[in-house]
Parts: C-alpha cells; structure tokens; sequence
C-alpha cells in the first residue's frame, strides 16, 4: 500500500558496502586518468549549441537510472568540456587547479554531510583550527575572528556589514533596526583596479554605488594613499561617515599590491575600517620575495583570502578574517546578548556558533580540504609551488620582452603578466592594436593549445596570463606563446 512504511531501508538508498565499493572504484579510475592525461587533452572543448540545447531540452527523470548509466552519462556529456583550469596551459583569471588531496577531501567531507552552522562535533573545530592558522599566516591576534565563505564575494559582503555596523554605531545609529536611511552619507573608498564584487557588496548593503569614492592610481595602478588621505578629510569635515577603505593585496588585473602600510597609517589617522582583499596575493606572504610587502595586512581590520585560488584548493574555499569580533558577531548574531554561549566543551552546543558572525545558518564542511591541503603542503610546499608560479611568471615576462613583436605592461606582479601583440606597424594605433588583440584572445581560447584572458588597462586592451598551476612548466610557457605566434 502506498505510504506504507517498511522494516527494511530503502535499497536504492542504502548501498552496500560492496556497491559502494565497486562504484567508487570505477570513480577513482576516472578521477585519475582525467587529472593525469589533461596535459595531452585540448585545454577547453566549448559546448555545441546542439548539444548545450538538448541538455535544456532535457526532462526530469521519472523513473531513476543506474550508477552505471549516469557514470557513463558523466564520462560522455559532462567530462569532455571542462572549464579548463586543471591543464597546465590555462592562465586565464584566478582559477588553480585542484590538489588530488583536496578533491579526496572535498568526497570525505560530502560523505559526512554535517551542516557547519555550529555545535561541539568534529567540522566545527576543524573549521575554527582552520581559521587560527589563516590568522597566524597574516599575523592576526587569536582574539578576532573568521569565517569560511564560498568565496571573496561573500567576505566582501559580510566584511563589509561588518565594517557599516561599526561604523554608524558609533554615531549610535542602530543600522539594524532602522536600515541604512540616515542623516549623512555612508561612504567606501577604492582604487579603479578593486575587484568588482566591492562594488556589488555596497550596493547589497543598501549604500549605492553612488556612495563609492574612486581613489586615484599611481604608474604601478596602486592606490594613492595621499589622495585617500585628502579624500576622508574632505569628506568627514562634510559631514559624511566613512564606513570602510577597500585595500587590494594583489589585484586581479595586473597583480598590484596597494602600498598596504601608508593606506594602513591613514585608515587609523581617520579612524576608518581598512579591508584588504588578499584573495588573490595574501598567500605570497609566506614567500621570500613578497614577505615584506605583505606584512602589512595584519594592520587590516578584515581580510578576504580565496584559499581555491592561489593555495589550489578545490572550490569553494574562501576565508574572511575580522580582527573585532564583537563586531562581526553584533553585525550577525540574532540570539539576544544574555542567552550567548561562550563556549560548551563538553556538552552539546560547543563554542559560539559561526551562524552568529555571518549571513549562513547551513553551512558546508568546506574546512576539511583546506585542513588536509595545509597538512599534505605544509607552509615549505606551498612557499616552493608559488614560488614557482612566480618563476614561470618571470620566464614569460623575459620572453615578452626579447620578442619584437609583443609588448610588455610594467610593471607586473606576483604571478600575473599582462602584454599584447604589437608589430611595428601598428604601434600607436590604439585602435588596430585593440582588435588584433581580441582576435588573438578569441583564437587562443577557442585554439585548444592554451587559454589566455583579456583586460583593459589605461584603455588599452592587453592579453593576460595568470600563472596558478604548480604543474606548468616553462614548456608549458613556451608553447603558449608559440600558438600566439602563429595566429598573428
């Protein structure tokens, strides 16, 4: 009879052991002849629009499929276009590919399923051993706080209500309960070069875009901190309130440090929030050549670091670090002050919830691939894997310039080379070089042989090459700028 419950589980539901056995094996033999013949394969295989429309074509399965049929469905429509950042010619934007350890990880961590949102259980500690060593790597203090988010995008949103909050509670406007419409301007301040899900954070926190205030680059493209610095005095003797500083610790277009320890000295002349975005570049400051620059990022009053970026983490990975905790929890918490458990050790509840400092109740069990990542690397292998990705970095910038017709931007950063085609003909003309350019961009992506990204810089439209891959070698560069070549 239908609805009638049975004694016995479900047997679709509850493998055996052998099943699950023989289904993960087949799994893992996938898993390792994809990661270890990527090199030989095409970088990126585009969808077809035929095929990209039957799949929308596609209905909801009635009746269920076998493992078998859906792993051979996997291996045919989904496993022959991937995004391309596992092969070790992909220097587009900011994506690494994944460490086996992490892809083990990430099934552990599925097959536990624990919702993170708090509790005395095993995620929740990993979680919070996690974020302690991410506070020692930037030289934060044990008394802030953190949190893992999906990605820079949500540290910048929760970072940055963070930063609201604390700063209309000190004119005792209580932004929570009466919302953002107050007697004078709330204002967030960064350079042209900040990533754009700063812009999309103030304008999700209800502050406008409007509310944005554009500080001036120098020739590197860093953030002016005498411009900042006369920007907040303007701006706070008109009455406005300055919410926070947007700081970039390696930007995304041509890897820039801003000049962290300047704009850190005016942030605390001013009493302003200092957020710097590290997502990209913080991990670099465990590295020889970067260690200095970036020391300053432990003067911030909140941090972003994508560990699925440049510590090549299976996504999603990301880490936002506040140094006050009280008010990352008074931006969050709604479990009234008297009722807060400080910490239950022993008991059901464990230490104070991470659903009080941020905007998930249900939260996944991203800690445990980041935790066995830095346990399989340790601080030696990750300094040894991004330094070599700044080392090929240099390798291309050496064989941009030594060629006669491509063109360097400098200066360039962390592992991030920006250049484009320029014959002798064309130098000069904006225009022309815009559209050779574009054409070489599309041909290389489209080519299979590596793929490259594009950006605007000055107004001028530059290929760019992000080097995030530990597997890549100077071949790897090579061979690159050989397919560029021959499109030209």
């Amino acid at each position: 009879m239908p609805g009638t419950p049975d004694d016995r589980p479900d047997p679709d539901f509850a493998w055996t052991a052998a099943e699950i056995r023989r289904v993960g094996g087949e799994v893992t033999e996938w898993l390792a002849r994809y990661l270890s013949e990527l090199p030989e394969k095409p970088v990126f295989t585009p969808m077809s629009p035929n095929r990209a429309a039957a799949m929308l074509r596609a209905p909801l399965p009635e009746n269920g499929q076998t493992a078998d049929e859906i792993l051979r469905l996997f291996a045919t429509e989904v496993a022959p276009h991937p995004f391309g950042n596992g092969h070790p010619r992909f220097y587009a934007w900011v994506n690494s590919p994944p460490v086996p350890i992490g892809v083990f990880a990430q099934l552990c961590a599925a097959a536990m399923n624990p919702s993170v949102a708090g509790g005395n259980h095993a995620a929740v500690w990993i979680e919070r051993q996690v974020l302690e060593w991410f506070k020692s790597l930037i030289g934060f203090t044990m008394g802030s706080m953190g949190l893992l988010v999906s990605g820079s995008s949500a540290a910048a949103i929760t970072a940055l209500a963070a930063a609201r909050h604390r700063a209309t509670e000190r004119r005792g406007w209580d932004v929570r309960s009466t919302g953002v419409q107050l007697p004078a301007r709330l204002l967030v301040y960064m350079s042209p070069e900040a990533h754009g899900c700063h812009q999309k954070a103030v304008e999700l926190l209800g502050l406008g875009s409007a509310q944005i205030r554009t500080v001036p680059v120098d020739d590197a493209l860093r953030m002016r901190p005498t411009a900042l610095d006369s920007m907040l005095a303007e701006d706070i003797a008109m009455g406005a309130l300055p919410v926070a500083v947007v700081a970039s610790a390696g930007t995304v277009n041509t890897g820039a440090i801003d000049p962290l320890a300047e704009v850190a000295d005016v942030c605390e002349r001013h009493g302003v929030w200092l957020h710097v975005d590290g997502a990209y570049g913080a991990p670099a400051v465990i590295t020889r050549e970067y260690r200095e620059q970036l020391a300053p990022i432990a003067r911030a009053d909140s941090v972003a670091i994508d560990a699925h970026k440049w510590m090549y983490v299976p996504v999603d990975a990301g880490v936002v670090l506040v140094r006050d905790v009280s008010a990352m929890r008074d931006t969050f918490s709604l479990v009234p002050a008297y009722l807060r458990v400080e910490e239950d050790a022993k008991g059901v509840q464990g230490p104070p919830w991470f659903s009080e400092y941020g905007s998930e109740q249900t939260r996944p069990f991203r800690a445990l691939k980041i935790w066995m990542a830095l346990r399989y690397y340790g601080l030696s292998g990750y300094r040894r894997m991004i330094e070599h990705d700044m080392a090929l970095a240099r390798h291309l910038a050496e064989r941009v310039r030594a060629s006669d017709d491509l063109e360097l931007f400098e200066p360039t950063g962390l592992s991030i080379v920006c250049f484009r085609a320029a014959p002798t003909s064309m130098r000069g003309n904006t225009k022309s070089l815009d559209a050779l350019n574009t054409r070489l961009t599309s041909a290389l992506q489209l080519g299979g042989v590596a793929f490259l990204s594009s950006t605007v810089l000055r107004g001028e439209l530059w290929l760019r090459a992000c080097i995030v891959n530990p597997l890549a070698t100077t071949a790897d560069i090579d061979a690159m700028l050989a397919a560029l070549h021959s499109y030209l």
